[in-house]
């Protein structure tokens, strides 16, 4: 189930609308709260519109439409499409309700009051089952679930390690540049296996004619 989100402004950060959280929540996910500002402190303009950044049990998500990110935290067992579809729904009724004005926003938590229809979502979305029922009886989300968002594969992945220690990058030409990095060592391993198959083919006859002779040899003097 989706346990918390956040909504911010891609350029800096900014926090304009979070769910209000209970207390049990907050102390749950306080460490990947902390988590999910550093992500908005690392993403760009240029970073991927969509990503899952896994950390122990839960993984952040976030989709990034019109300089806008939404972010929410998941039980690591909940299936992705599901958390983009939640992120989806968000983005389309924010984007009608406050579109305009998140440029002009000045003050963190501008549109607190866009928690109403968060929640109101969030609890559509907190078991896979209505989840999925309400993703299908969604218009604005029909397309998405039978398109683009069903490939997951499209979604970028990250690791919170990857991010904290390792200094990665969320941005597209980070992903494509480990994807070829990825792709590049897929080649040459199998370049060197089928230099080694070829080698094999060419030598095995003739190891095999020695090896005959040595035998011969060893049964005649031996």
């Amino acid at each position: 189930m989706v346990h918390s989100t956040t909504i911010a402004r891609v350029t800096d950060g900014l926090p304009l609308a979070a769910s209000v959280d209970d207390e049990e929540t907050e102390n749950a996910l306080q460490e990947h709260k902390q988590q999910s500002k550093l992500i908005f402190r690392r993403i760009t303009p240029n970073s991927e519109p969509r990503c899952s950044i896994e950390s122990g049990a839960y993984t952040l998500h976030y989709l990034i439409v019109d300089n806008v990110v939404y972010l929410t935290i998941a039980e690591k067992s909940y299936p992705r499409k599901l958390a983009f579809s939640y992120l989806d729904e968000l983005s389309k009724e924010f984007s009608r309700s406050y579109g305009e004005k998140v440029d002009s926003a000045r003050k963190p938590y501008a549109f607190v009051s866009f928690d109403t229809f968060m929640s109101k979502t969030a609890r559509l979305y907190k078991d896979t089952r209505t989840a999925t029922a309400a993703a299908a009886n969604s218009e604005s989300n029909m397309d998405k679930l039978n398109g683009e968002l069903q490939d997951v594969t499209r979604i970028m992945t990250k690791n919170m390690e990857e991010l904290l220690w390792r200094g990665d990058s969320l941005d597209k030409m980070s992903h494509l540049s480990t994807s070829l990095r990825s792709e590049s060592e897929k080649y040459r391993k199998a370049a060197k296996k089928i230099n080694t198959d070829a080698l094999l083919r060419q030598w095995a006859p003739v190891g095999g004619v020695v090896l005959f002779i040595i035998l011969v040899l060893w049964w005649r003097f031996f």
